[in-house]
């Protein structure tokens, strides 16, 4: 195993999203009523003598009195038929922006008390349910989303205090509704004396498997939680329940990483696709599964189409990302918007102000950080260079016209039109020329103080600060800048060269100022993102300018780099990340075309290999199968994108080497994310039949608003973080074994946020996998019987290739066609022997008259010229008549 490196993770500061802050009215014509004596509710049956004492005054209404509820202005309540009715407005925009309450409330620290009530809505709406201290910071002891309707059902919450408070509130928080209506409450009770709250989650089926599938050909492994010690027998079963494959299972004894005594089993045998399949073991039956060659696919298209409906700046379109995401563009000075395209810093920071408009929002906040959109815009571009790199990866699926994105049709690849909205970002953050540390990047931008939630972003009215720069901002920008510049070069010329100058400008300017860091006390309506050691994105930053241009100062600074050759500097044990980003430099430096020397190259690609021999040592020694093991179990922040991280390392090593431990490790790794964990949980939204849908997000929270919608398809949750680094966690979490630290809450924003650069390394596994199928990410009819072998003859400028298309089945082909994409900008002018036409990327030969037929162990041939500009490659991928064929070298 590879020795724990101290700075393998920076998580990311407990308050970057920042906890609710309820508000409540601070001064009412009601005042009077707050300080009501706390009596007994007019004609309330007396508490027997054993009894706790009620809490609530005239919680039953019976009097006819309000007498002492009060209200915001813009709900005004009166007693009707025995209930506190109120109109509640509608087009507000928080739920704090209406509000019913009682205070004086007192409570006890370690008290537990259960909270009652019953209500109507006239419309379906979500309330917020708080007792909370009734002045700042407004602490809560109880913080619950309610689902009302036109139906009264009792509603019951039980909590313990946390804290002494002789006038605590009740807020019932009913704001946020887009239509107008009728709130009424009544039986509201609080009373003390309760058993304390105990959560227990649930995780459904103790086998657990991949509840998206399997690849025909991939290992099948899954967990079965049990008591027993000694080997069960376990069945697959088909979607009409009948037995195809049986076996026994392997005690493993205690997972310490979740006190579960488990055995696995393993039905890598079985391969004949199909859907519905589920295993038995005794009365225990998993949650159903796929098997086939496109499992995968639909992962990879919507974990990137992720990136789309988090765009600042631009409406969201529902024609492309569905009608539920629609929403107007955010944060470009359209009231009551302060806007992102005239931007001025904290007071002291700067004289200027930015148009840095674009980019995504982080996270559940709307905020936007240069160092995290960094390493996110990054991943994704490399998800699209390993197509023009390894063997049988497959570009036709990033390509223009496939993608959920509104710039299909360019001519450019899918996934580089979404890079480039955070590329553009990223360039506006840097200091004009001129000004003090001009060329260096400002570290982040967001609102002055948290944003609310839920908070649409053009409905955001708060102030947007340009926070100061820093270094490890101004690194990142250097190192995708230089990335951008390369892969922009076929598509955009004018954009790569932009590109590279902010990059060129960028490094000059961290050179010469190599240690200005982030303030790690910079975390009021932000994360700090704080990083003081930034020799790992010097490496990042100098060997994508390497790559790139091939200039020998940047070879030097790969080479003297203090990181360089350290495998567990580069790569840390249990994944690199945000604050640790020497690894996507080493993987580019392994993997893309450079001047490296032999010996060079060797030692680069040593450290690939030797890190993922650490991460597939991990992985076949957990009972989760996971590629990740932290020093003491300590699951992070975020421990889901580590993961993965991980298993893109594995990724890049399987195609250095073609060995099947790392292929088999980075499938290992999906398998956990998709259902094969302790908490039988697809971590990732819309995917597996008990997936994440209540991610802490401003804009998806369906859980605090039913008119909101869930996050989309493809959203990857942060994970089990046994640090329990929010209330919510804190307060149902406590004790959890480090992999059952989860909760699919909306407020539990350390275990269940969403982050551009975790959905990053979902994309890119989901991409690797999807070209592991033998479809290739093409959703194709799976095997064909033949062989291509793809020449091409290059010069500057343009190309001549011959295609041998080979039938190796035992019956004739006929008719045929041939297709295939390129992952850049070729194109066919001239060609012989074939009918071939173009429609973008996307090639397709058909015969002419006299070789329309492919007898079997025959051979036709054909070929064609054509132009190209910059860096190009061979297709990879060749599809016959629906079925993929195999490609020879």
């Amino acid at each position: 195993m590879i020795p724990h490196s101290p700075r393998s993770h920076r998580p990311r500061s407990p308050g970057r999203t920042g906890r609710f802050r309820p508000r409540v009215l601070g001064t009412l014509a009601v005042a009077g009523l707050f300080g009501a004596a706390l009596v007994a509710p007019a004609g309330a049956a007396s508490n027997a003598v054993d009894d706790p004492p009620e809490q609530i005054v005239n919680g039953d209404f019976s009097g006819g009195s309000t007498a002492p509820w009060w209200w915001t202005a813009n709900n005004p309540a009166a007693v009707l038929d025995g209930r506190l009715c109120a109109d509640i407005p509608g087009g507000t925009t928080n739920p704090w922006d209406a509000i019913i309450g009682q205070n004086d409330l007192p409570l006890i620290a370690g008290e537990s008390y259960t909270l009652g009530y019953t209500a109507t809505a006239s419309v379906p709406v979500t309330i917020t349910t708080n007792v909370q201290m009734a002045t700042e910071p407004y602490t809560t002891e109880l913080s619950e989303h309610d689902q009302l309707g036109d139906t009264a059902v009792p509603i019951t919450h039980t909590f313990t205090a946390q804290a002494d408070n002789d006038a605590a509130q009740l807020s019932f928080q009913v704001g946020g509704s887009s239509a107008p209506y009728t709130l009424c409450l009544d039986d509201v009770s609080l009373r003390g004396g309760a058993a304390p709250p105990v959560y227990t989650p649930d995780t459904g089926s103790p086998v657990r498997v991949d509840q998206v599938g399997y690849l025909p050909h991939g290992p099948k492994d899954g967990t079965f939680v049990t008591d027993a010690t000694d080997a069960q027998t376990w069945t697959l079963k088909n979607a009409a329940g009948t037995a195809v494959a049986t076996g026994a299972t392997e005690p493993g004894g205690v997972d310490p990483t979740s006190g579960q005594n488990v055995q696995t089993f393993d039905f890598s045998g079985y391969t004949t696709a199909g859907d519905g399949y589920t295993v038995a073991i005794g009365d225990e039956t998993s949650e159903p599964f796929a098997i086939a060659d496109d499992v995968y696919s639909a992962l990879r298209t919507d974990s990137l189409a992720y990136y789309y409906d988090q765009r600042s700046g631009i409406a969201i379109d529902g024609a492309i990302a569905g009608a539920a995401y629609a929403r107007p563009a955010g944060h470009l000075n359209v009231a009551p918007n302060t806007g992102d395209n005239d931007v001025p810093c904290q007071p002291g920071v700067c004289d200027y102000t930015l148009d840095a408009a674009g980019g995504w929002y982080d996270a559940g906040d709307q905020g936007k950080y240069v160092v995290n959109g960094g390493i996110a815009v990054s991943e994704l571009m490399n998800t699209y260079e390993r197509t023009l790199t390894a063997k049988g990866a497959n570009g036709a699926a990033l390509g223009d016209g496939r993608l959920k994105v509104p710039e299909t049709g360019n001519g450019v690849p899918d996934i580089l039109d979404e890079a480039r909205w955070e590329l553009n970002f990223l360039m506006e953050m840097q200091v004009p020329d001129g000004r003090p540390l001009a060329g260096m990047a400002h570290h982040k931008l967001h609102d002055q103080a948290w944003t609310g939630l839920p908070q649409a972003p053009d409905q955001d009215s708060q102030p947007r600060r340009l926070h100061p720069p820093s270094t490890a901002a101004t690194l990142n920008l250097a190192a995708a800048g230089a990335q951008c510049a390369r892969l922009f070069r076929p598509y955009d010329a004018a954009f790569a060269d932009r590109c590279l100058a902010a990059s060129q400008k960028a490094w000059t300017a961290a050179k010469a100022h190599p240690a200005v860091y982030a303030d790690p006390d910079d975390a009021i309506g932000g994360g700090a993102y704080s990083d003081d050691n930034v020799t790992d994105e010097f490496y990042w930053a100098a060997s994508e300018l390497f790559i790139t241009t091939g200039d020998d100062t940047y070879r030097q600074a790969v080479l003297t780099s203090p990181l360089h050759g350290d495998t567990a500097a580069v790569f840390p044990p249990d994944g690199f990340s945000w604050g640790s980003t020497a690894a996507l430099g080493a993987l580019d430096l392994a993997t893309v075309p450079n001047k490296l020397t032999g010996d060079q190259l060797t030692t680069v690609r040593a450290m690939v290999t030797g890190a993922a021999d650490g991460y597939a040592a991990d992985s076949q020694n957990a009972l989760y199968g996971l590629p990740y093991s932290p020093s003491g179990n300590h699951y992070v922040w975020g421990s889901n994108s580590q993961v993965l991280n991980n298993a893109v390392v594995l990724g890049i090593a399987n195609d250095l080497t073609g060995e099947t431990k790392y292929r088999d490790a980075v499938l290992h790794a999906l398998d956990y994310i998709l259902g094969r964990n302790p908490l039988n949980q697809s971590y990732v939204t819309g995917f597996g039949e008990r997936n994440s849908h209540n991610q802490h997000s401003r804009i998806w929270a369906h859980q605090l608003d039913a008119a909101l919608p869930n996050p989309p398809a493809g959203t990857l949750a942060g994970g089990p973080d046994n640090q329990l680094e929010d209330p919510t966690a804190q307060k149902k979490l406590t004790g959890c074994a480090p992999a059952m630290c989860y909760i699919d809450d909306i407020q539990s924003y350390s275990t269940n946020e969403s982050a551009i650069n975790w959905n990053a390394p979902l994309a890119w596994v989901a991409s690797y996998v999807d070209d592991l199928g033998s479809g290739a990410g093409d959703n194709g009819g799976g095997k064909a019987a033949c062989q291509v072998t793809y020449t091409s003859y290059r010069w500057s400028g343009g190309f001549t290739t011959q295609v041998a298309l080979k039938n190796t089945g035992t019956a004739a082909v006929t008719p045929w066609e041939l297709t295939w994409s390129f992952a850049d900008n070729q194109k066919v002018t001239d060609r012989w022997q074939a009918e071939i036409t173009q429609s973008g990327q996307n090639v397709s030969a058909k015969p002419v008259s006299w070789n329309g037929v492919i007898p079997p162990g025959a051979t036709v041939g054909f070929g064609f010229n054509g132009t190209s500009s910059g860096q190009v490659s061979d297709p990879k991928a060749f599809t016959l008549n629906g079925g993929t064929c195999d490609t020879a070298r």
